[in-house]
């Protein structure tokens, strides 16, 4: 591996130890799960499966539209101003 590659993994290690840690923090200074009522828990599993759908499905629409060859002629522009409504 190349010096790039080896500073730029230790970055992103260094960053998801800060992540974990101001997550775990942040988690820790709310009290304990247990006092948490459980519409709460309902309604952070429903936002996370949304936001996971979304996301899929939104992915699943960029991958058909790159091999359905809709994103062909995107940025290919001859300069006669055609297409721009």
């Amino acid at each position: 591996m190349k010096a790039g590659a080896i500073s730029v993994i230790a970055v992103l290690l260094v960053l998801l130890v800060a992540t974990v840690y101001f997550a775990h923090s942040a988690w820790t200074a709310l009290g304990p799960a247990e006092e948490m009522p459980p519409w709460f828990f309902r309604m952070m599993i429903g936002g996370i499966f949304f936001s996971v759908v979304v996301g899929g499905g939104l992915m699943g629409l960029v991958f058909y539209s790159s091999r359905a060859g809709y994103d062909d002629d995107a940025g290919h522009n001859d300069g006669s101003g055609a297409g721009l409504t």
